[in-house]
């Protein structure tokens, strides 16, 4: 600073200045977004969210009495029409561990690999109930936009061949307990459970237009 002219001080003087305002601003918002819910969050509820999401979103809260302890991963498969008329059953394709794969080792992961999936099936868990039966408006809007996803994902796997068509797909959950640290004494199961969803139909409405050419029903 001390060899820089008076104007050029100035202009640095500001500079910083303005970093270090955003920065106690960014910090702050984001206390606010993760700290227990209070007057201050409540009443700028609206700025705060505006502030986060979605570049900033934080999947946990200060002070959180009983933070995650099980490893989520959504997996689906596919009956596929082929060529011949015949109907063949696709493996499970493990949706999440794909996303896991793409952001281990990747400084800049993007915030679809991080978030869209994980929020999809989040999204579909809080609009259905444990028999998979909508229980407000927005249960259909949740199947929809999950079966969205999926039908992306088969494509860039090619699931359906050449010359097949996925007719419909079927979508579960593989839960895991993560292991507690040796020292705590804490005995889990390590055995994972499933939720399995029906399986849903896959029509014109349900394609998305990079979906058409993977091989989805016509």
């Amino acid at each position: 600073m001390a060899a820089l002219s008076p104007r050029y001080q100035v202009v640095a003087a500001l500079a910083l200045a303005v970093a270090a305002v955003t920065v106690c601003v960014h910090l702050g918002m984001v206390f606010l977004h993760v700290a227990p819910s209070n007057t201050l969050s409540k009443q700028h509820s609206g700025a705060i969210d505006d502030w986060v999401y979605p570049e900033f979103e934080q999947n946990w809260k200060l002070f959180a009495p009983n933070p995650l302890q099980q490893n989520i991963a959504v997996q689906v498969r596919a009956d596929v029409g082929t060529a011949d008329g015949g109907v063949r059953t696709t493996g499970w394709y493990d949706l999440s561990a794909e996303d896991g794969r793409a952001i281990d080792g990747n400084p800049l992961p993007s915030h679809t690999q991080q978030n869209e999936l994980r929020r999809a099936w989040d999204f579909f868990l809080s609009t259905h109930d444990a028999n998979n039966r909508p229980n407000g408006q927005r249960g259909a809007l949740a199947r929809t936009y999950l079966t969205r996803i999926v039908l992306l994902r088969l494509g860039r796997e090619d699931a359906a061949g050449d010359g097949g068509t996925v007719q419909r797909v079927q979508v579960r959950s593989r839960t895991t307990n993560v292991p507690p640290p040796r020292w705590s004494g804490e005995k889990v199961s390590d055995r994972p459970t499933y939720r399995v969803l029906p399986w849903w139909p896959i029509s014109d409405a349900d394609l998305s237009r990079d979906a058409k050419p993977a091989g989805a029903a016509q």
